[in-house]
């Protein structure tokens, strides 16, 4: 190709996948906007009610929307189906029919009972690709609710998150949510993939708690592989140290030091080059049996510096280490970085962006989140035997 002549425009890698979207809350629409902004058109199919979500408030956008709800239902179209209708539920019914992927967080059974199931939909549309979202599985646990303080509390995640002699603290974010939306995400995509090979789709389920234990990562696996029952240890790494926060002359910074090489460089930075050399903490299992006392001595040289200056001199020592920002001073940072965080949208709505970085079939953002039935008289039509998708 002539170095002039232009690159052509590549389609979004889901461009042309139709997602019929029942679910409501957060983990289901975040995988479904996670397809949405990949260049799947999403039809978000909602009770007359609304999604829960539309309600939850404050804090609230300039247009008197819910910014919760914005932050997990762009690029998507919305229709009012009420399942209890049977017209509407034949209308559900088409929907399903011609989609390439179905998503539900309804409790187990839900769907069989609005004669939705896996089973029916299955008959009609062999290449369906459908994933359930529950709170703690189909089977034992189907009829529990799923929400996430509930699972960070029996899954475990807020015995460990706190400080030591304080209560167990929930996450600040509705992180089960955002982790079993992510899950999936990867399950519908590896499902579509299948797809391509055998030409039929198939079912998967991904529970919050399920969701939830996977992500505990080396927590979850002390405990299965060396029967270690983590407990609450503040900033403090159960493994590592020091990979904590400490107090500087102006507020917090963090330091995640994960080698010995970064501590002799910390140390020397700190102008504590003593601790490098004495046998307490010359390497990572000493440090962390002998926690107590590196920190007592490390506490001084970090008191007498400012977050900036700390995190410019380790920083540049090779040394991790931050402010404990605040939101605002978060998205400051990543715009310094060049991540461009934020995507201006049309009618002023501003939105996260997505934080996947494509070189050839980059994210879109085509559509603010819409109103309740906002897509509904064209969704409708189409459904009853329009030719032409809504909006084209």
């Amino acid at each position: 190709m002539d170095a002039d002549t232009p690159t052509p425009t590549r389609r979004p890698p889901l461009d042309g996948i139709l997602v019929a979207d029942f679910s409501r809350v957060l983990a289901g629409p975040l995988a479904t906007m996670v397809l949405g902004d990949l260049g799947a058109e999403v039809i978000k199919v909602e009770r007359p009610e609304g999604d829960d979500t539309r309600g939850w408030g404050p804090p609230w956008a300039s247009d008197g929307t819910s910014t919760y709800f914005q932050s997990v239902n762009r690029n998507k179209r919305s229709v009012v189906l009420d399942l209890r209708d049977a017209d509407d539920r034949e209308l559900a019914r088409r929907l399903i029919e011609r989609a390439d992927i179905l998503i539900e967080n309804f409790r187990p059974g839900a769907m069989e009972r609005f004669g939705l199931g896996e089973e029916v939909t299955r008959l009609s549309n062999p290449r369906l690709v459908s994933c359930s979202l529950t709170g703690f599985g189909s089977g034992e646990g189907a009829g529990l609710p799923g929400y996430d303080l509930l699972i960070q509390a029996v899954g475990g995640l807020m015995s460990m998150t706190g400080q030591p002699e304080g209560p167990p603290t929930k996450v600040g974010v509705a992180l089960v949510d955002v982790i079993a939306g992510l899950f999936a995400s990867v399950a519908i995509l590896a499902a579509l993939n299948e797809r391509e090979r055998s030409g039929v789709g198939q079912r998967a389920e991904v529970s919050l708690l399920g969701s939830l234990l996977a992500a505990l990562v080396n927590q979850a696996s002390g405990f299965v592989g060396a029967g270690a029952i983590p407990a609450r240890m503040g900033n403090r790494h159960p493994s590592i140290a020091p990979y904590e926060s400490f107090a500087a002359n102006d507020g917090e910074v963090v330091v995640a030091v994960g080698n010995d090489r970064q501590f002799g460089s910390l140390c020397r930075e700190l102008g504590c080059t003593r601790l490098a050399t004495d046998a307490r903490f010359a390497t990572n299992p000493q440090r962390v049996a002998n926690r107590d006392a590196l920190l007592e001595s490390l506490a001084p040289p970090f008191a007498a510096r400012s977050r900036a200056a700390l995190a410019a001199a380790l920083s540049a020592a090779g040394v991790p280490c931050g402010p404990v920002n605040d939101v605002r001073d978060a998205f400051a940072l990543a715009e310094s970085l060049g991540l461009h965080s934020i995507v201006e949208m049309a009618q002023g709505a501003r939105q996260v962006a997505n934080p996947i970085a494509f070189d050839a079939t980059p994210v879109s953002y085509r559509r603010i989140p819409p109103a309740l039935g906002a897509d509904g008289v064209a969704i409708r039509a189409w459904l009853r035997g329009d030719d032409r998708m809504p909006g084209e």
